[in-house]
Protein backbone atom coordinates (compact mmCIF):
# COMPACT_ATOMS: atom_id res chain seq x y z
CA UNK A 1 0.00 0.00 0.00
CA UNK A 2 2.85 2.38 0.88
CA UNK A 3 4.50 1.68 -2.50
CA UNK A 4 1.21 2.42 -4.28
CA UNK A 5 0.97 5.87 -2.64
CA UNK A 6 4.65 6.45 -3.41
CA UNK A 7 3.98 5.59 -7.08
CA UNK A 8 1.03 7.98 -7.33
CA UNK A 9 2.79 10.93 -5.66
CA UNK A 10 6.12 10.43 -7.46
CA UNK A 11 4.58 9.97 -10.93
CA UNK A 12 2.47 13.13 -10.49
CA UNK A 13 5.45 15.17 -9.25
CA UNK A 14 7.62 14.01 -12.17
CA UNK A 15 4.85 14.82 -14.65
CA UNK A 16 4.32 18.31 -13.19
CA UNK A 17 8.08 18.96 -13.09
CA UNK A 18 8.40 17.93 -16.75
CA UNK A 19 5.48 20.18 -17.65
CA UNK A 20 7.17 23.07 -15.82
CA UNK A 21 10.40 22.56 -17.79
CA UNK A 22 8.49 22.45 -21.09
CA UNK A 23 6.49 25.62 -20.38
CA UNK A 24 9.08 27.77 -18.60
CA UNK A 25 12.19 26.54 -20.49
CA UNK A 26 14.70 27.46 -17.74
CA UNK A 27 18.20 28.03 -19.14
CA UNK A 28 16.56 27.78 -22.58
CA UNK A 29 16.26 23.97 -22.30
CA UNK A 30 14.62 22.51 -25.41
CA UNK A 31 11.35 20.59 -25.08
CA UNK A 32 13.08 17.38 -26.16
CA UNK A 33 15.62 17.60 -23.33
CA UNK A 34 12.84 18.46 -20.84
CA UNK A 35 10.87 15.34 -21.75
CA UNK A 36 13.96 13.12 -21.62
CA UNK A 37 14.87 14.52 -18.17
CA UNK A 38 11.35 13.59 -17.04
CA UNK A 39 11.67 10.09 -18.51
CA UNK A 40 15.04 9.56 -16.79
CA UNK A 41 13.59 10.69 -13.45
CA UNK A 42 10.70 8.25 -13.91
CA UNK A 43 13.23 5.46 -14.53
CA UNK A 44 15.53 6.48 -11.64
CA UNK A 45 12.64 6.66 -9.13
CA UNK A 46 11.23 3.34 -10.35
CA UNK A 47 7.99 4.88 -11.64
CA UNK A 48 8.70 3.04 -14.89
CA UNK A 49 10.93 0.03 -15.53
CA UNK A 50 13.01 -0.94 -18.55
CA UNK A 51 10.29 -3.18 -20.02
CA UNK A 52 7.98 -0.14 -20.08
CA UNK A 53 10.44 1.53 -22.48
CA UNK A 54 10.13 -1.51 -24.76
CA UNK A 55 6.32 -1.34 -24.54
CA UNK A 56 6.25 2.35 -25.40
CA UNK A 57 8.66 1.92 -28.32
CA UNK A 58 6.52 -0.93 -29.64
CA UNK A 59 3.47 1.36 -29.60
CA UNK A 60 5.09 4.45 -31.17
CA UNK A 61 7.87 3.31 -33.52
CA UNK A 62 5.70 3.23 -36.67
CA UNK A 63 4.28 6.69 -35.94
CA UNK A 64 7.72 8.13 -35.19
CA UNK A 65 9.40 6.86 -38.37
CA UNK A 66 6.40 7.93 -40.48
CA UNK A 67 6.49 11.40 -38.93
CA UNK A 68 10.19 11.89 -39.70
CA UNK A 69 9.73 10.71 -43.30
CA UNK A 70 6.74 13.01 -43.91
CA UNK A 71 8.55 16.02 -42.45
CA UNK A 72 11.60 15.35 -44.66
CA UNK A 73 9.33 15.15 -47.73
CA UNK A 74 7.57 18.37 -46.67
CA UNK A 75 10.81 20.32 -46.19
CA UNK A 76 12.17 19.20 -49.58
CA UNK A 77 8.93 20.24 -51.27
CA UNK A 78 9.13 23.56 -49.44
CA UNK A 79 12.73 24.01 -50.65
CA UNK A 80 11.63 23.71 -54.30
CA UNK A 81 8.74 26.17 -53.78
CA UNK A 82 5.85 23.67 -53.87
CA UNK A 83 3.88 25.17 -50.97
CA UNK A 84 4.64 28.79 -51.87
CA UNK A 85 3.35 28.06 -55.37
CA UNK A 86 0.12 26.73 -53.86
CA UNK A 87 -0.26 29.71 -51.49
CA UNK A 88 0.31 32.22 -54.29
CA UNK A 89 -2.24 30.43 -56.46
CA UNK A 90 -4.98 30.71 -53.85
CA UNK A 91 -4.14 34.39 -53.27
CA UNK A 92 -4.39 35.03 -57.02
CA UNK A 93 -7.52 32.89 -57.30
CA UNK A 94 -9.24 34.97 -54.61
CA UNK A 95 -8.71 37.93 -56.95
CA UNK A 96 -8.25 40.62 -54.30
CA UNK A 97 -11.17 39.51 -52.11
CA UNK A 98 -9.89 39.18 -48.53
CA UNK A 99 -12.77 36.99 -47.32
CA UNK A 100 -12.38 34.60 -50.21
CA UNK A 101 -8.67 34.35 -49.50
CA UNK A 102 -9.41 33.58 -45.84
CA UNK A 103 -11.60 30.67 -46.91
CA UNK A 104 -8.96 29.41 -49.36
CA UNK A 105 -6.21 29.64 -46.71
CA UNK A 106 -8.28 27.41 -44.40
CA UNK A 107 -8.90 24.94 -47.23
CA UNK A 108 -5.19 24.92 -48.18
CA UNK A 109 -4.28 24.32 -44.52
CA UNK A 110 -6.76 21.43 -44.39
CA UNK A 111 -5.29 19.81 -47.52
CA UNK A 112 -1.69 20.18 -46.35
CA UNK A 113 -2.60 18.85 -42.90
CA UNK A 114 -4.34 15.81 -44.41
CA UNK A 115 -1.46 14.80 -46.67
CA UNK A 116 1.62 16.16 -44.85
CA UNK A 117 0.43 15.85 -41.22
CA UNK A 118 -0.54 18.63 -38.84
CA UNK A 119 3.08 19.17 -37.83
CA UNK A 120 4.06 19.60 -41.47
CA UNK A 121 1.26 22.11 -41.97
CA UNK A 122 2.36 24.12 -38.92
CA UNK A 123 6.01 24.00 -39.91
CA UNK A 124 5.57 24.83 -43.60
CA UNK A 125 2.35 26.79 -44.13
CA UNK A 126 2.66 29.24 -41.22
CA UNK A 127 5.78 31.09 -42.47
CA UNK A 128 4.41 31.15 -46.03
CA UNK A 129 1.12 32.68 -44.89
CA UNK A 130 3.04 35.24 -42.86
CA UNK A 131 5.28 36.20 -45.79
CA UNK A 132 2.28 36.62 -48.11
CA UNK A 133 0.48 38.81 -45.56
CA UNK A 134 3.65 40.85 -45.19
CA UNK A 135 3.97 41.25 -48.97
CA UNK A 136 0.36 42.44 -49.08
CA UNK A 137 1.26 45.04 -46.42
CA UNK A 138 -1.37 43.80 -43.94
CA UNK A 139 -1.30 45.24 -40.44
CA UNK A 140 -0.82 42.85 -37.51
CA UNK A 141 -4.55 42.77 -36.67
CA UNK A 142 -5.29 41.82 -40.31
CA UNK A 143 -2.62 39.09 -40.26
CA UNK A 144 -3.94 37.42 -37.10
CA UNK A 145 -7.12 35.93 -38.63
CA UNK A 146 -5.08 34.12 -41.29
CA UNK A 147 -2.33 33.06 -38.90
CA UNK A 148 -4.73 31.82 -36.19
CA UNK A 149 -6.90 30.06 -38.76
CA UNK A 150 -3.85 28.36 -40.28
CA UNK A 151 -2.70 27.17 -36.85
CA UNK A 152 -6.16 25.94 -35.85
CA UNK A 153 -6.97 24.07 -39.04
CA UNK A 154 -3.61 22.25 -38.91
CA UNK A 155 -5.01 20.20 -36.02
CA UNK A 156 -8.73 20.40 -36.77
CA UNK A 157 -8.28 18.93 -40.27
CA UNK A 158 -5.73 16.27 -39.28
CA UNK A 159 -8.38 13.54 -39.17
CA UNK A 160 -8.94 11.89 -42.57
CA UNK A 161 -5.85 9.69 -42.96
CA UNK A 162 -3.71 7.71 -40.56
CA UNK A 163 -0.72 9.83 -41.57
CA UNK A 164 -2.51 13.15 -40.96
CA UNK A 165 -1.51 13.15 -37.30
CA UNK A 166 0.91 11.10 -35.18
CA UNK A 167 -2.04 10.51 -32.83
CA UNK A 168 -3.96 8.76 -35.62
CA UNK A 169 -1.10 6.35 -36.31
CA UNK A 170 -0.55 5.43 -32.65
CA UNK A 171 -4.23 4.68 -32.04
CA UNK A 172 -4.74 2.85 -35.34
CA UNK A 173 -1.67 0.68 -34.82
CA UNK A 174 -2.71 -0.16 -31.26
CA UNK A 175 -6.17 -1.33 -32.37
CA UNK A 176 -4.93 -2.87 -35.67
CA UNK A 177 -6.89 -0.45 -37.87
CA UNK A 178 -5.66 -0.33 -41.47
CA UNK A 179 -5.26 2.82 -43.57
CA UNK A 180 -8.38 2.22 -45.68
CA UNK A 181 -10.58 1.20 -42.71
CA UNK A 182 -9.48 4.29 -40.83
CA UNK A 183 -10.27 6.59 -43.77
CA UNK A 184 -13.73 5.08 -44.31
CA UNK A 185 -14.70 5.87 -40.74
CA UNK A 186 -13.10 9.31 -40.49
CA UNK A 187 -13.81 11.07 -43.78
CA UNK A 188 -17.23 12.32 -42.61
CA UNK A 189 -16.06 13.63 -39.20
CA UNK A 190 -13.22 15.40 -41.05
CA UNK A 191 -15.67 17.13 -43.41
CA UNK A 192 -17.77 18.19 -40.41
CA UNK A 193 -14.64 19.52 -38.69
CA UNK A 194 -13.47 21.54 -41.70
CA UNK A 195 -16.93 22.99 -42.43
CA UNK A 196 -17.69 24.03 -38.84
CA UNK A 197 -14.12 25.27 -38.28
CA UNK A 198 -14.45 27.50 -41.32
CA UNK A 199 -17.78 28.91 -40.12
CA UNK A 200 -16.65 29.50 -36.52
CA UNK A 201 -13.27 30.96 -37.54
CA UNK A 202 -14.91 33.30 -40.05
CA UNK A 203 -17.52 34.50 -37.55
CA UNK A 204 -14.89 35.11 -34.88
CA UNK A 205 -12.40 36.98 -37.09
CA UNK A 206 -14.76 38.56 -39.64
CA UNK A 207 -14.16 42.15 -38.43
CA UNK A 208 -10.38 41.90 -38.88
CA UNK A 209 -10.34 40.15 -42.25
CA UNK A 210 -9.53 42.82 -44.86
CA UNK A 211 -12.21 43.18 -47.51
CA UNK A 212 -9.73 43.78 -50.33
CA UNK A 213 -6.03 43.51 -51.15
CA UNK A 214 -3.82 44.36 -54.11
CA UNK A 215 -3.04 41.16 -56.05
CA UNK A 216 -0.29 42.96 -57.97
CA UNK A 217 1.85 43.03 -54.81
CA UNK A 218 2.28 39.26 -55.07
CA UNK A 219 4.72 37.57 -57.44
CA UNK A 220 3.69 35.13 -60.14
CA UNK A 221 3.18 31.56 -58.74
CA UNK A 222 5.49 30.18 -61.47
CA UNK A 223 8.34 32.30 -60.10
CA UNK A 224 8.12 30.41 -56.79
CA UNK A 225 9.13 27.10 -58.42
CA UNK A 226 12.87 26.58 -57.94
CA UNK A 227 13.17 23.12 -59.51
CA UNK A 228 10.61 22.50 -62.31
CA UNK A 229 11.61 18.82 -62.71
CA UNK A 230 11.06 17.81 -59.07
CA UNK A 231 7.97 20.03 -58.94
CA UNK A 232 6.29 18.22 -61.85
CA UNK A 233 7.54 14.81 -60.72
CA UNK A 234 6.31 15.37 -57.15
CA UNK A 235 2.64 15.08 -58.14
CA UNK A 236 3.25 11.55 -59.46
CA UNK A 237 5.36 10.56 -56.43
CA UNK A 238 2.79 11.87 -53.95
CA UNK A 239 -0.03 10.05 -55.80
CA UNK A 240 1.93 6.80 -55.65
CA UNK A 241 2.69 7.40 -51.98
CA UNK A 242 -1.02 7.83 -51.20
CA UNK A 243 -1.78 4.65 -53.14
CA UNK A 244 0.93 2.89 -51.11
CA UNK A 245 -0.69 4.02 -47.88
CA UNK A 246 -4.02 2.50 -48.93
CA UNK A 247 -2.31 -0.70 -50.04
CA UNK A 248 -0.50 -1.02 -46.71
CA UNK A 249 -3.66 -2.43 -45.08
CA UNK A 250 -4.04 -5.18 -47.66
CA UNK A 251 -0.32 -5.96 -47.79
CA UNK A 252 -0.22 -5.99 -43.95
CA UNK A 253 2.74 -3.59 -43.90
CA UNK A 254 3.36 -0.64 -41.55
CA UNK A 255 2.79 2.71 -43.26
CA UNK A 256 6.28 3.82 -42.24
CA UNK A 257 7.66 1.43 -44.88
CA UNK A 258 6.01 3.46 -47.65
CA UNK A 259 6.70 6.85 -46.02
CA UNK A 260 10.42 6.09 -45.64
CA UNK A 261 10.72 4.60 -49.16
CA UNK A 262 9.21 7.68 -50.81
CA UNK A 263 11.14 10.04 -48.54
CA UNK A 264 14.32 8.38 -49.83
CA UNK A 265 13.15 9.03 -53.42
CA UNK A 266 12.76 12.72 -52.58
CA UNK A 267 16.16 12.74 -50.86
CA UNK A 268 17.73 11.22 -53.99
CA UNK A 269 16.07 13.84 -56.20
CA UNK A 270 17.11 16.55 -53.74
CA UNK A 271 20.70 15.35 -53.88
CA UNK A 272 20.70 16.03 -57.63
CA UNK A 273 18.93 19.40 -57.32
CA UNK A 274 20.76 22.74 -56.93
CA UNK A 275 17.62 24.12 -55.24
CA UNK A 276 17.76 21.65 -52.34
CA UNK A 277 20.32 21.76 -49.56
CA UNK A 278 20.02 18.34 -47.91
CA UNK A 279 22.14 19.43 -44.97
CA UNK A 280 19.59 22.18 -44.27
CA UNK A 281 16.71 19.72 -44.79
CA UNK A 282 17.97 17.31 -42.14
CA UNK A 283 19.08 20.12 -39.86
CA UNK A 284 15.62 21.72 -39.96
CA UNK A 285 13.78 18.45 -39.43
CA UNK A 286 12.26 18.73 -35.92
CA UNK A 287 14.24 15.92 -34.27
CA UNK A 288 13.55 17.51 -30.89
CA UNK A 289 9.87 16.74 -31.43
CA UNK A 290 10.65 13.03 -31.85
CA UNK A 291 12.70 13.05 -28.64
CA UNK A 292 9.95 15.05 -26.90
CA UNK A 293 7.19 12.62 -27.85
CA UNK A 294 9.18 9.54 -26.74
CA UNK A 295 10.13 11.21 -23.45
CA UNK A 296 6.58 12.36 -22.71
CA UNK A 297 5.21 8.89 -23.50
CA UNK A 298 7.46 7.45 -20.81
CA UNK A 299 6.61 10.17 -18.27
CA UNK A 300 2.88 9.59 -18.78
CA UNK A 301 3.39 5.81 -18.75
CA UNK A 302 4.42 6.37 -15.13
CA UNK A 303 0.95 7.84 -14.50
CA UNK A 304 -0.51 4.76 -16.15
CA UNK A 305 1.42 2.55 -13.76
CA UNK A 306 0.04 4.64 -10.88
CA UNK A 307 -3.55 3.79 -11.91
CA UNK A 308 -4.59 6.56 -14.33
CA UNK A 309 -5.48 4.05 -17.03
CA UNK A 310 -7.71 2.14 -14.61
CA UNK A 311 -9.62 5.29 -13.60
CA UNK A 312 -10.09 6.45 -17.18
CA UNK A 313 -11.19 2.95 -18.24
CA UNK A 314 -13.80 2.82 -15.45
CA UNK A 315 -15.23 6.19 -16.49
CA UNK A 316 -15.43 5.15 -20.16
CA UNK A 317 -17.11 1.88 -19.17
CA UNK A 318 -19.64 3.82 -17.06
CA UNK A 319 -20.65 6.21 -19.86
CA UNK A 320 -20.89 3.34 -22.35
CA UNK A 321 -23.98 2.31 -20.38
CA UNK A 322 -25.79 5.40 -21.66
CA UNK A 323 -25.45 4.43 -25.32
CA UNK A 324 -23.31 5.23 -28.36
CA UNK A 325 -24.02 8.96 -28.56
CA UNK A 326 -23.17 9.71 -24.92
CA UNK A 327 -20.06 7.49 -25.09
CA UNK A 328 -18.86 9.23 -28.27
CA UNK A 329 -19.29 12.72 -26.83
CA UNK A 330 -17.81 11.80 -23.43
CA UNK A 331 -14.74 10.01 -24.82
CA UNK A 332 -14.06 12.86 -27.26
CA UNK A 333 -14.26 15.61 -24.65
CA UNK A 334 -12.32 13.51 -22.12
CA UNK A 335 -9.50 13.08 -24.64
CA UNK A 336 -9.65 16.78 -25.51
CA UNK A 337 -9.28 18.07 -21.95
CA UNK A 338 -6.65 15.51 -20.96
CA UNK A 339 -4.69 16.37 -24.15
CA UNK A 340 -4.83 20.07 -23.36
CA UNK A 341 -3.02 19.41 -20.07
CA UNK A 342 -0.91 16.36 -20.83
CA UNK A 343 -0.18 16.84 -24.58
CA UNK A 344 -2.07 14.75 -27.11
CA UNK A 345 0.75 12.31 -27.90
CA UNK A 346 0.87 10.55 -24.54
CA UNK A 347 -2.87 11.08 -24.04
CA UNK A 348 -3.82 8.98 -27.05
CA UNK A 349 -1.69 6.12 -25.74
CA UNK A 350 -3.08 6.30 -22.19
CA UNK A 351 -6.67 6.55 -23.43
CA UNK A 352 -6.12 3.66 -25.86
CA UNK A 353 -4.92 1.50 -22.96
CA UNK A 354 -7.94 2.70 -20.94
CA UNK A 355 -10.40 1.80 -23.72
CA UNK A 356 -8.77 -1.60 -24.02
CA UNK A 357 -9.17 -2.17 -20.26
CA UNK A 358 -12.80 -0.94 -20.17
CA UNK A 359 -14.18 -4.30 -21.46
CA UNK A 360 -16.55 -2.59 -23.89
CA UNK A 361 -18.73 -4.50 -26.33
CA UNK A 362 -17.58 -4.57 -29.97
CA UNK A 363 -20.33 -2.03 -30.79
CA UNK A 364 -18.97 0.44 -28.24
CA UNK A 365 -15.24 -0.03 -28.85
CA UNK A 366 -15.36 1.52 -32.33
CA UNK A 367 -16.92 4.92 -31.41
CA UNK A 368 -14.70 5.23 -28.32
CA UNK A 369 -11.51 4.56 -30.34
CA UNK A 370 -12.32 7.12 -33.02
CA UNK A 371 -13.73 9.66 -30.53
CA UNK A 372 -10.44 9.39 -28.62
CA UNK A 373 -8.54 10.24 -31.82
CA UNK A 374 -10.83 13.20 -32.56
CA UNK A 375 -10.47 14.52 -29.01
CA UNK A 376 -6.68 14.16 -29.17
CA UNK A 377 -6.57 15.90 -32.58
CA UNK A 378 -8.83 18.87 -31.74
CA UNK A 379 -8.62 19.20 -27.97
CA UNK A 380 -4.98 20.37 -27.95
CA UNK A 381 -6.14 23.71 -29.38
CA UNK A 382 -7.43 24.54 -25.88
CA UNK A 383 -3.90 25.22 -24.58
CA UNK A 384 -0.53 26.01 -26.22
CA UNK A 385 1.06 22.79 -24.90
CA UNK A 386 -1.70 20.52 -26.21
CA UNK A 387 0.03 19.37 -29.39
CA UNK A 388 3.44 19.29 -31.01
CA UNK A 389 1.99 21.14 -34.02
CA UNK A 390 0.99 24.07 -31.79
CA UNK A 391 4.41 24.20 -30.16
CA UNK A 392 6.01 24.24 -33.63
CA UNK A 393 3.55 26.87 -34.83
CA UNK A 394 4.19 29.19 -31.88
CA UNK A 395 7.94 28.75 -32.29
CA UNK A 396 7.76 29.67 -35.99
CA UNK A 397 5.68 32.76 -35.23
CA UNK A 398 8.03 33.88 -32.46
CA UNK A 399 10.96 33.72 -34.88
CA UNK A 400 8.93 35.95 -37.21
CA UNK A 401 8.40 38.48 -34.43
CA UNK A 402 4.74 37.64 -33.74
CA UNK A 403 4.07 36.86 -30.08
CA UNK A 404 0.84 35.02 -29.29
CA UNK A 405 0.17 35.23 -25.56
CA UNK A 406 -1.21 32.25 -23.64
CA UNK A 407 -4.24 34.27 -22.58
CA UNK A 408 -5.17 35.23 -26.14
CA UNK A 409 -4.48 31.74 -27.47
CA UNK A 410 -6.64 30.02 -24.84
CA UNK A 411 -9.47 32.55 -25.22
CA UNK A 412 -9.65 31.91 -28.96
CA UNK A 413 -9.00 28.19 -28.43
CA UNK A 414 -11.96 27.62 -26.11
CA UNK A 415 -14.41 29.68 -28.16
CA UNK A 416 -13.53 27.90 -31.41
CA UNK A 417 -12.61 24.38 -30.29
CA UNK A 418 -15.62 23.42 -28.16
CA UNK A 419 -18.31 23.80 -30.88
CA UNK A 420 -16.05 22.34 -33.60
CA UNK A 421 -15.28 19.33 -31.40
CA UNK A 422 -18.96 18.69 -30.75
CA UNK A 423 -19.83 18.92 -34.46
CA UNK A 424 -16.97 16.57 -35.37
CA UNK A 425 -18.02 14.00 -32.75
CA UNK A 426 -21.58 14.29 -34.06
CA UNK A 427 -20.23 13.51 -37.53
CA UNK A 428 -18.51 10.43 -36.11
CA UNK A 429 -21.71 9.25 -34.41
CA UNK A 430 -23.67 9.68 -37.66
CA UNK A 431 -21.00 7.81 -39.63
CA UNK A 432 -20.80 4.83 -37.28
CA UNK A 433 -24.37 4.41 -36.10
CA UNK A 434 -26.51 5.77 -38.97
CA UNK A 435 -24.45 5.54 -42.17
Amino acid sequence: MHYYYYLIITSILIFLSTLFLIIKKPYNIGIGYSAIIGALLALIFNVIVFKDIIKVFDIVWDATFTFVAIIVISIILDEIGFFEWAALHIAKFADGNGRKMFIYVVILGAIVSAFFANDGAALIITPIIYEKMKALKFERKNMLPFIMAGGFIADAASLPFKISNLVNIVSSDYFDIGFFSYFINMYLPDLFSIAVSLIVLFLYFRKDIPKNYDVKLLKNPKDAIKDPFIFKFSFLILSLLLAGYFLSEFLILPISVFAIAFALIFVFLGFKSPAVNLRTVFKNAPWNIVVFSLGMYLVVFGLKNAGLTYLLGKSISYFAGFGGFVLTIYTGYLAAFVSSVMNNMPTVMINSLAIHSANLTNTMVKPSVYANVIGCDLGPKLTPIGSLATLLWLNVLERKGIKITWGYYMKVGFIITLPVLFATLLGLYLRIFLF
